[in-house]
């Protein structure tokens, strides 16, 4: 099976009916993941300077926070804590939705912090949604700065995620695996990874091929008040792949 895998966590906005970090914990491991992409909601460090009991009651529970986010930079005294944050977390990555105006600084606190961040794409309205305004900002920008490609959201877009996954394979830092179906008005709805316009084992193909080294995350933003039983047949989705891989 593919280490992929066991690198794959959720993103805790999949779960947002759920108030209390016991409620949080014990979904994540009803889908027998221990990666999250932690949500602003759930747990914001802009409200707080020290984070270790929160790490401590991660580590306790056999929690991992992979990356942050999706956060905006409201200001600097808020961008610096979220980097302070990934500093006492370890992780490397940040998931942020900044404007062009704030490029400077998210350039200078990631040479500041040695941290990265990704911007996520989220579909064709979006100032980072459209691949031409990607690769604008890639081509204005250092690597400190990449992408976490939200696969449904690309197709929003118009585009087929895994071919954009190649086309920006130098600065792909994260992936969020979702998929959308459309209605004849083009509105999206969250189904089962793989089972609505994803072609999950491409994808997942390409990852493990390109041996990618950053943040998989699952993401399922439907069932809201009831959202375990399908988040955890899109982990099994996953698995499935990368059992075959």
């Amino acid at each position: 099976m593919s280490s992929l895998f066991e690198r794959l966590g959720i993103q805790t906005y999949c779960f947002r009916v759920f108030q209390t970090q016991e409620e949080l914990f014990d979904a994540l491991k009803a889908c027998g993941v221990r990666r999250m992409e932690l949500w602003p909601g759930h747990y914001n460090p802009a409200e707080r300077d020290d984070h270790r009991d929160f790490l401590l009651r991660c580590a306790n529970e056999g929690i991992l926070v992979s990356t942050f986010g999706v956060i905006g930079f409201s200001d600097e005294a808020v961008a610096r804590k979220t980097f302070a944050f990934a500093q006492a977390a370890g992780f490397d990555t940040i998931n942020v939705d900044f404007t062009v105006e704030q490029i400077p600084l998210v350039e200078e606190l990631c040479e500041e912090y040695g941290k990265r961040v990704m911007v996520h794409n989220h579909g064709r309205k979006h100032r980072w949604g459209p691949i031409t305004e990607l690769q604008k900002l890639f081509q204005a920008t250092s690597p400190n700065i990449g992408l976490c490609l939200d696969t449904a959201w690309m197709q929003d877009s118009g585009e087929d995620p895994v071919q954009v996954a190649k086309h920006f394979a130098d600065r792909l830092y994260g992936v969020h695996i979702k998929d959308f179906i459309f209605d004849r008005a083009g509105k999206p709805e969250d189904v089962i990874v793989g089972s609505g316009n994803l072609d999950l084992p491409a994808l997942m193909g390409f990852l493990h091929e390109s041996d990618f080294a950053g943040t998989l995350t699952l993401e399922y933003e439907g069932d809201y008040s009831d959202p375990i039983p399908a988040t955890r047949q899109c982990v099994e989705a996953v698995k499935a792949v990368c059992d075959r891989l």
